[in-house]
């Protein structure tokens, strides 16, 4: 089992909710390399990939929108894994909305969102893929919410995300 410091989430919490699932995330990070692929995935729980996904989806949301974190890889772990239907159970019901919505967008449009481009292609997906814009928006607005709510899941969940020493 992946291992945090009661220290390391105390000083997070007194930072607040992104930094507190940030422990855990960095955690999982080191455990896997950094790399998620067939050799790593058995490293992390089912919970474990949900936090991780969470994180992963909140920062590229935030910095690029569901363009980059497509263009970086993280389609399909997000998409296909079922994050959305966990985010449902985790008590984030809007998230797992939100996610199937971008998801139809995804599905309708994987192979052109998922091959390589230059910087000016991907730069024009925006234009190209303005459907998502609402979702990002509605993200946006509300990520403060859903962090608390993620954060809140894990606090009340402990063990299922690590051993806390």
């Amino acid at each position: 089992m992946i291992e945090v410091t009661d220290a390391a989430l105390r000083q997070a919490a007194s930072e607040g909710m992104d930094a507190f699932i940030q422990v855990f995330t960095d955690a999982y990070k080191a455990a896997t390399g950094g790399q998620l692929t067939a050799d790593t995935m058995p490293l992390l729980t089912g919970e474990q990939h949900t936090l991780l996904a969470y994180q992963l989806f909140r920062d590229e949301i935030m910095e690029g929108g569901f363009c980059q974190l497509i263009q970086n890889g993280y389609g399909g772990y997000i998409f296909i894994n079922p994050f959305a239907k966990a985010m449902r159970l985790w008590g984030v019901g809007d998230l797992s909305k939100l996610v199937y919505a971008a998801r139809k967008i995804y599905d309708a449009h994987r192979e052109d969102l998922e091959r390589e481009r230059t910087d000016d292609e991907f730069m024009a997906m925006y234009e190209q893929y303005e459907a998502f814009d609402e979702l990002e928006d509605e993200f946006l607005e509300r990520e403060e919410e859903f962090t608390a709510t993620v954060a809140a899941y894990v606090d009340e969940h402990l063990e299922q995300f690590a051993k806390i020493v």
